[in-house]
């Protein structure tokens, strides 16, 4: 079984939760005095508030730990942000990361055993496993592709299930604008051009796990030449098509994700290149709950692998520092954690409605309670189900890449370079990384 596959059954698994486990509460009760646990950021900017809630609910519900989530700058990588604070002994108890847990794996803690980590299936967990230590837990599962606000594409007569090639969906977009709406808002937040958009040709350039991986290797190695790979071709045209529509004009400001959320919302747009991460903010914006998710095609052949399915991943994974922390605020961090992901009041923060205050998260541990009840993650539920789900290749990028790609794209979508450029680029950016995607250390 691929990765992709196992990401299907599991994700379906998690999210249907058919056999609960009795999770018990977490196991703080009263201490003398109240240990601080130290977190980096918040998960995700877009639900900060929702999380900075579960942590007040937490810190209240018992005597132990007190929880505090210490401000990362967003103009810097968690790297960026993290090494600082080693060097000057200050390390955050937990962190939350992706593509940079290889660069941790000596300094966090090693959760096998644990019962949160025993709650996650499998294959859930192997983002986060280096050389047989688990460095981390999930978060989520996530998943991305076009966002859709189903008012626009109905007044348009767009039936977003029957667009299965790049030419549908240009006769989508030219309905839409005739409608008098704009077919898509095309974001140029750099990590969603160097994560999930990069990530969609190499999740196509392969049709197994270890094909693609194969790919990276050559990136790595400096044998891959970008443009005469058709697969390649076939993602600048998708690309190309996704700029030639665009609503607006490219915005590489902190200001473009909440434009992209509010034309979309409204309706000034029918579809938006992003996640289901959006879902809350767009559940919030005011204008109602109609929105959903489709592939984002990248050939004129319907039964291309890809076309047809969305990217489904975990986005990223709590780590606990082993190095600087002490033996009770490892035990708080695990307490939190454990909290959220197992007990009732926990869940509700995680899983729950937005507008309960929920964070609307999907849930990637076995026996939640509290289940996702929204269109789109019902959509994606459905896309799980049926298979019909693309690895996240993004999660073997070495770290620092994706913002080094995520720079390059924005320059071509920006027409400061060419499509010729862009792919050099991009392979000038991979030629020589360490293969970490293979488990080999800096």
């Amino acid at each position: 079984m691929n990765k992709a596959t196992k990401f299907a059954a599991v994700a379906l698994a998690s999210l249907l939760a058919l056999s609960a486990i009795n999770a018990p509460a977490a196991n703080a009760a009263s201490c003398a005095s109240k240990t601080k646990v130290t977190m980096l950021g918040t998960i995700k900017t877009e639900i900060k508030d929702q999380f900075l809630l579960a942590v007040k609910d937490y810190n209240s519900s018992q005597s132990c730990y007190t929880v505090e989530s210490i401000a990362a700058d967003s103009k810097l990588t968690f790297l960026q942000n993290v090494t600082p604070m080693y060097a000057a002994k200050k390390a955050p108890n937990i962190m939350y990361t992706l593509q940079e847990i290889p660069d941790m794996a000596d300094k966090v803690m090693d959760w096998k055993g644990t019962k949160l980590a025993g709650l996650v299936p499998a294959s859930l967990l192997e983002g986060a496993k280096i050389a047989g230590k688990q460095v981390g837990v999930p978060s989520t599962v996530e998943a991305y592709g076009l966002l859709y606000n189903r008012v626009v594409l109905d007044k348009a007569g767009v039936d977003p299930k029957k667009i299965a090639t790049r030419a549908q969906l240009e006769a989508a977009f030219k309905k839409i604008k005739a409608s008098g709406a704009g077919a898509i808002h095309f974001s140029a937040l750099w990590w969603s051009l160097g994560a999930h958009l990069h990530n969609l040709y190499f999740t196509n350039a392969g049709k197994t796990h270890e094909a693609r991986l194969s790919v990276l290797d050559q990136m790595a190695d400096g044998k891959k030449d970008l443009a005469k790979d058709p697969v390649w071709k076939n993602y600048i045209a998708t690309y190309d098509l996704m700029k030639k529509y665009n609503n607006r004009k490219p915005n590489l400001t902190d200001t473009e994700y909440d434009r992209g959320l509010a034309d979309l919302a409204s309706g000034k747009v029918g579809f938006w290149f992003m996640g289901n991460w959006a879902e809350p903010n767009l559940i919030t914006s005011g204008y109602g709950t109609k929105y959903g998710i489709i592939p984002l095609p990248i050939s004129n052949d319907a039964k291309a692998y890809g076309n047809d399915s969305i990217s489904v991943g975990v986005p990223g994974y709590f780590m606990i520092d082993n190095q600087q922390s002490t033996a009770e605020e490892r035990a708080g961090a695990v307490d939190f954690l454990t909290w959220l992901y197992t007990t009732p009041a926990g869940q509700q923060h995680v899983a729950g409605p937005v507008e309960k205050q929920g964070m609307n998260f999907i849930p990637a541990y076995k026996g939640f309670t509290v289940k996702p009840t929204t269109y789109m993650a019902k959509e994606i539920a459905d896309y799980v189900d049926a298979g019909k789900t693309l690895e996240w290749i993004n999660s073997y990028y070495p770290a620092g890449g994706q913002e080094l790609y995520g720079a390059s794209s924005q320059k071509y979508m920006t027409g400061k370079i060419n499509a010729a450029q862009y792919a050099k680029e991009l392979q000038a950016a991979w030629k020589g990384k360490t293969k970490t995607w293979r488990g080999v250390s800096k």
